[in-house]
């Protein structure tokens, strides 16, 4: 902490923990308003309002420069909200707030005016945990007893500071010279159908990035750098997703390990963003200018919010914030034993999604990014959790229909990661329009199809035209389905192909933690190898995998770094690793430290997703905002998809219901008569023989992309000038593991 003290001012001192302070100062705060909740900078003073319905008091600590505290009680109560005005005050006074109620966890309450709060609704908060008994509101290290604790936590706990309008410590955004005006202006509006996300980690992202100047590495502004904006620009990249930028905190477990939460899905303040990503004193200006730079270039962002539960953990967890307002209030207990927590999110605890005062806190989270922030659209971490209502998934519980029911907050882009680990936690397709899925069976089938797994035909011509099955029933559309390979959670790309297990023992879990079932294959060596028949497997199945994900129908999520091989060695649950297994190895950066990639350098790479990238957007077939219909086709009248076999015929029922998958050939129509495309894929581990298609879909045909050339030099080049004519109906072999793309010229 960088506070040494929470000495607090002999005149207001509480008596005792539990007790109230007896504080009424004649220059204390005045009524205040019940509204807007947090502590909110008028220019003058600051309105306190905080919603803590079970506390008999709550009050307002003011802490100066040497850490000194002073103590106001908040004067006024209307409902659940407790408030008061304090003229004075100015942007930068550290501040926390302390709740006095009963301790009974038998009944669920644990108020303890011992320990030092955050105010959900901080904008900005300083400082770091320790893990110091002090921090814990239970005496004895006993958290089903009825003894509190009654050491003050104020020394071991970050602070809050009072901010101006949007965040900031200054009074609001004003745009510095090369800025590009307040980041909520100017918005790309990327329609769903042309999106393509790439998800990224702050830090990790440009921590390594040899353009970047070293003191804008890690950070917002360097994010914001034109070096990293104008890479992402020229990728095809139209969204970033980035990784949990709320002020969060590492557990003390991690803490104990000398390790942190670096991923950040540990909330503590749902308003701020999170201080260690700023290259400034003023992270709330740093994030807007870096939004605003994004958008000038056409980049949407898109947060990943963890609201599904909080950093205080389960029961034997700190009380740091929600905890000491009103417990019950703000989690879920269990019904038969309310000392306990009711855990979906395997996190220790579950914010109570029936409680008007979480919907309410969400909802205005949300807003405050949408509206000073200048976000386009959150994804929501365990989505499930949050639809309970109170135990079951429901399309229409309160927060659900809270967003949907707001002007501002419906009208961004809303993903759900559609599961959580409770009972019926695993919803995909279950939400309502207008959200959007990670699509987890996209993810499945692809590894399945690339690894040597079992995997039906239909399955996989679901998943490649936008999983019609999953989305069509509630008249959603293939947007719906956020297509993905590898996420953060899990093996990049790189180690996907090249490690059959998971390697975690850095982690200091004994490596029993991250997903042991990754459908995964190492191809005959675990991790790094020089046999080339290994490598030269491993880079066509990588690149097989990219152009499945690539050419899919819905919108495709890239993880970040895995077009140029990024590796963790074998690492599928680097959340604490804070270092060179999860920072990004930039190919012309310093790679001291990183793990090279175990698939074996490509440089044709980045220029396959590039391509990719470039004939998705420029081909209205393949980011369609209606599911294919399918059909006969004849001369004049094409089907806008028809599925052949490797004879070429078109596929029977059997076909299409076969269990084994070794070659698959769609045609899809082009617009108006024009060109279409001819999509083979063909994962097997052989080559093999095809026909392609001839009449009525293809006079002649234009090879686009082998992904199994070594020298992809041509592509996206061949995309206008193609490098080889074939006519329709011709035989053609294909090579093992490879995608083969096709420009169609239909007769006529």
């Amino acid at each position: 902490m960088s506070d040494p003290g929470g000495r607090v001012r002999a005149s207001d001192r509480s008596a005792s923990a539990g007790a109230h302070s007896g504080l009424a100062d004649a220059d204390g705060p005045g009524p205040g308003a019940a509204w807007p909740l947090g502590v909110s900078w008028d220019g003058s003073g600051v309105n306190v309002a905080v919603a803590a319905p079970g506390a008999d008091a709550v009050e307002l600590c003011l802490f100066d420069a040497a850490g000194a505290e002073t103590r106001h009680r908040l004067p006024e109560r209307d409902g659940a909200v407790w408030h008061g005005r304090l003229p004075g005050i100015r942007p930068g006074q550290r501040y926390g707030l302390r709740a006095h109620g009963p301790y009974d966890p038998e009944r669920g309450q644990r108020f303890n005016p011992a320990k030092l709060l955050m105010d959900p609704y901080a904008r900005l908060v300083i400082g770091t945990l320790r893990a110091d008994p002090a921090i814990y509101g239970f005496a004895d290290g006993d958290p089903y007893g009825r003894e509190p604790d009654g050491r003050d936590s104020a020394p071991f706990v970050p602070r809050c500071v009072v901010t101006g309008p949007g965040g900031r410590l200054g009074d609001g955004y004003r745009p510095a010279a090369g800025d590009h005006g307040h980041p909520a202006a100017n918005r790309p509006g990327i329609p769903w159908e042309r999106s393509v996300v790439y998800e990224a980690h702050v830090r990790g992202l440009t921590r390594c990035h040899p353009g970047l100047p070293p003191e804008l590495r890690g950070t917002y502004a360097g994010l914001g750098h034109p070096v990293i904006v104008d890479y992402l620009r020229q990728l095809g990249i139209t969204a970033i997703e980035l990784l949990p930028v709320h002020a969060s905190v590492s557990e003390t477990t991690l803490l104990a390990r000398s390790t942190s939460n670096y991923w950040g899905y540990n909330s503590l303040c749902f308003l701020a963003p999170h201080a260690a990503y700023a290259a400034t004193d003023d992270p709330a200006g740093e994030f807007q200018a870096m939004v605003a730079a994004l958008h000038a270039a056409g980049i949407e962002v898109i947060l990943d919010v963890v609201f599904n539960h909080s950093a205080e953990g389960s029961e034997r967890g700190p009380t740091l914030s929600l905890r000491g307002l009103d417990n019950t209030a703000y989690y879920r207990v269990e019904p038969t034993d309310a000392r306990r927590y009711r855990d979906v999110t395997g996190c220790g605890n579950t914010l109570n999604m029936t409680s008007p005062h979480v919907v309410r806190l969400i909802c205005d989270s949300l807003r405050h990014w949408v509206a000073e922030m200048g976000v386009d659209g959150f994804r929501f971490d365990l989505a499930t959790a949050l639809a309970r209502n109170p135990d079951a998934f429901d399309p229409a519980a309160p927060l659900l229909t809270a967003i949907h029911a707001d002007p501002l907050l419906s009208s961004v882009k809303l993903i759900a990661e559609p599961w959580d680990v409770g009972w019926g936690g695993y919803q995909v397709g279950s939400f309502p329009a207008p959200w959007a899925e990670w699509n987890g069976r996209f993810r499945d089938t692809a590894r399945d199809v690339w690894n040597g797994r079992t995997s039906g035909v239909a399955d996989l011509g679901y998943r490649l035209t936008g999983s019609s099955d999953l989305f069509q029933h509630s008249g959603r559309r293939p947007w719906a389905s956020v297509n993905f390979v590898t996420s953060h959670d899990g093996f990049p790309l790189a180690d996907l192909v090249s490690y059959a297990d998971k390697h975690n023992e850095a982690n200091g879990e004994g490596n029993r933690d991250g997903e042991s079932d990754n459908r995964s294959a190492n191809h005959g060596v675990e991790g790094p190898t020089d046999d080339p028949a290994i490598l030269a497997t491993r880079r066509r199945v990588r690149r097989g995998l990219l152009a499945t994900l690539l050419l899919s129908a819905g919108v495709p999520m890239l993880l970040a770094g895995d077009e140029f091989g990024r590796s963790q060695g074998g690492n599928n649950n680097a959340y604490c690793q804070d270092n060179e297994v999860s920072w990004l190895a930039w190919p012309t950066g310093d790679q001291a430290g990183a793990a090279a990639d175990p698939a074996g350098p490509d440089p044709a790479l980045p220029g396959l997703v590039r391509g990719l990238l470039a004939l998705r957007r420029d081909t209205p077939a393949l980011r369609g905002d209606r599911f294919f219909r399918g059909g006969e086709s004849a001369p004049g009248r094409l089907a806008d998809i028809t599925w052949l076999r490797a004879d070429g015929q078109v596929m029977s029922q059997a076909d299409w219901n076969a269990s084994r998958l070794d070659t698959v050939v769609a045609v899809l129509a082009g617009e108006d008569g024009g060109p279409g495309l001819v999509y083979v894929l063909h994962p097997d581990d052989a080559d093999a023989a095809i026909v392609l298609p001839g009449a009525p879909w293809a006079a002649r045909l234009d090879l686009l992309l082998d992904t199994t050339d070594d020298d992809l030099a041509g592509f996206p080049a061949s995309l206008a000038e193609p490098g080889r004519v074939l006519p329709g109906g011709a035989d053609l072999t294909v090579r093992a593991r490879s995608v083969i793309l096709l420009r169609a010229h239909p007769l006529g």
